[in-house]
């Protein structure tokens, strides 16, 4: 028997169709394009990634490898922008920023420069570079270990700007060389430069590269500027060698300071702020953490310390707070995977079991990648770390924070860059 079908069952049909595409197009875009890694930090700076739903095992062999290819020697983070990844890397005495397709891994464009060593460089931390790349709009922005500081079209890698910032400003970079990752804020780019004459904390044009301000004479820092709101008011944050400092953000005006030494003035860690106005800030290097609360008064900023622990000492890797309590790896030395109490700086879980690690925050979850090549799964419970799983992914020093976007996670070590897939099956 012949069936007949009437145009009201194409229409619906149709519709249905529509809308099937639509949903998997949404869901499509909301794990991937939409989920973007633009700068240190992820979307806000403080490595923490849109929560999504993880796989909790793994086979032997680790996690889906959707791709692999050789990578020079380097530190830099990966960002990763409209499906396209950036990251830094060392060939001999010259530095390359390259973009790569994030599908597949292949290189897209790379730009050059010299950048060799120097009398008292230390080499044996690697030679660089440590700064992570920036993309505002159609560009990318980098610092290379000489304190090299370039925009380059995101699309070509073809030059737009750049500056010398040791030759022009007499920002010599410290022993292990420059490491802070560039901030943007207000059509500016902010950096520690740890130049002379004023030139310790320079704020540049993002689409020419002109000096908006300059101020204060602290030196070059390890670790990367932050931007906090404070009552209502936002405030640049750098943890200097020797103390936190809070700047008015268009100015350069210096609002407050509050001391943190360290054995060799080495602070590389990046602070963590939280919405109750609690600074968290750690180091190694015989130190330890402490939480500032921030308040306006009178148009006067307070600190208060609420409290300062040598329990954990986060050397230069990732620290992330969720809800009341701040994770990370304390070292160097035995490294202990450590919970602290914001509020009270308590221990709340101490565990051995992974080298020197940095961690993300998905949700309630922590990826965890180790100095070693150990990535794992890990779920904080309120006396212990739930270990879910965990494979050996890379064989050489991995110092470099992974990036998340959607659920495909993109690690490097000295060697390789790697895409893998964290999403359950």
């Amino acid at each position: 028997m012949q069936r007949k079908f009437s145009h009201t069952y194409f229409r619906q049909s149709s519709v249905l169709q529509l809308v099937l595409v639509i949903t998997l197009l949404s869901v499509y875009y909301t794990t991937t394009s939409h989920a973007q890694w633009a700068q240190w930090g992820g979307p806000n700076r403080n490595f923490t990634a849109e929560p999504v739903q993880l796989a909790k095992t793994w086979p032997e062999e680790g996690p889906k490898r959707l791709w692999q290819r050789t990578l020079g020697e380097g530190y830099s983070a990966i960002s990763v922008d409209e499906g396209v990844l950036y990251t830094m890397y060392r060939v001999a005495d010259n530095e390359v920023v390259v973009a790569l397709n994030a599908q597949n891994g292949e290189i897209l464009w790379e730009s050059s420069y010299p950048a060799p060593s120097w009398p008292g460089f230390s080499k044996g931390y690697g030679l660089g570079p440590h700064s992570t790349p920036l993309i505002v709009d159609d560009y990318v922005y980098t610092t290379g270990v000489r304190a090299h500081l370039a925009c380059l079209n995101k699309k070509t890698g073809e030059r737009v700007w750049s500056h010398d910032l040791w030759a022009e400003f007499g920002a010599k970079p410290p022993g292990r060389g420059y490491a802070s990752s560039p901030l943007a804020y207000n059509q500016m780019l902010i950096l520690p430069v740890g130049g002379q004459q004023g030139h310790g904390i320079m704020a540049f044009d993002l689409r020419d590269g002109h000096i908006i301000w300059k101020s204060q004479d602290f030196p070059a820092t390890f670790s990367s500027p932050i931007i906090i709101n404070v009552d209502g008011q936002d405030q640049l944050v750098i943890f200097e060698g020797k103390e936190i400092v809070g700047l008015e953000p268009n100015t350069g005006e210096l609002l407050w300071t509050h001391p943190h030494r360290t054995q060799y003035n080495i602070n590389a860690s990046t602070p963590i702020w939280g919405e109750d106005n609690l600074l968290f800030v750690s180091s190694g290097y015989d130190s330890g953490s402490r939480v500032l609360r921030l308040s306006q008064q009178d148009g006067m900023t307070t600190v208060d310390e609420m409290w300062f622990s040598t329990q954990m000492k986060i050397q230069h890797g990732t620290a992330v707070r969720v809800g009341e309590t701040v994770y990370g790896s304390s070292g160097p030395g035995p490294a202990f995977l450590m919970g602290t109490n914001v509020e009270t700086g308590e221990m709340t879980e101490k565990q051995r079991g992974f080298g020197k690690a940095n961690v993300v925050a998905v949700g309630d979850d922590l990826i965890l990648l180790d100095e070693d090549g150990e990535l794992a799964i890990v779920t904080p419970n309120p006396d212990a770390f739930e270990v879910h799983t965990r494979a050996q992914i890379l064989s050489t020093r991995s110092w470099t924070v992974p990036t998340l976007v959607g659920t495909t996670l993109y690690v490097r070590d000295q060697k390789e860059i790697m895409a893998l897939s964290l999403g359950p099956k």
